[in-house]
């Protein structure tokens, strides 16, 4: 079992920047393929970014292409999400996941999910 916790999420204006980030415990020696997703009221889930924690490589929705990175600290068994040029539409709950010994998936096929991070931002 993995377990993941997110934090830095927040209030930023339009435009403004955040990092979230996601520390993974538990039983990652497994973990191949880290993930954000987010969710904003009244809608689905959505996938956003994904990293393969092997080699580095990224996907990101095309929605947040250009705007956001995601990136990896293998020592600290930590991801991160950093967040530029926030627009209200980026209003949401981020999850972190993470899947084990395949690769990456714009599908919610994750095996572990962290309880979230609300990012919020005003016009």
């Amino acid at each position: 079992q993995v377990h993941l916790v997110e934090s830095g999420g927040g209030l930023v204006q339009a435009g403004g920047s955040l990092r979230l980030s996601c520390a993974a415990s538990g039983r990652t020696f497994r973990t191949s393929t880290m993930a954000w997703f987010r969710q904003a009221p009244g809608k689905e889930r959505e996938f956003v970014a994904a990293i393969s924690w092997s080699d580095g490589s990224t996907y990101y929705a095309d929605s947040v292409k250009g705007r956001y990175t995601i990136s990896r600290d293998n020592a600290k068994n930590t991801v991160y999400l950093q967040m530029n040029s926030l627009k209200p539409e980026d209003t949401a709950v981020y999850y972190c996941a993470g899947r084990s010994n395949r690769g990456i998936t714009t599908t919610l096929e994750y095996d572990s999910w962290g309880q979230g991070t609300q990012v919020t931002v005003s016009p």
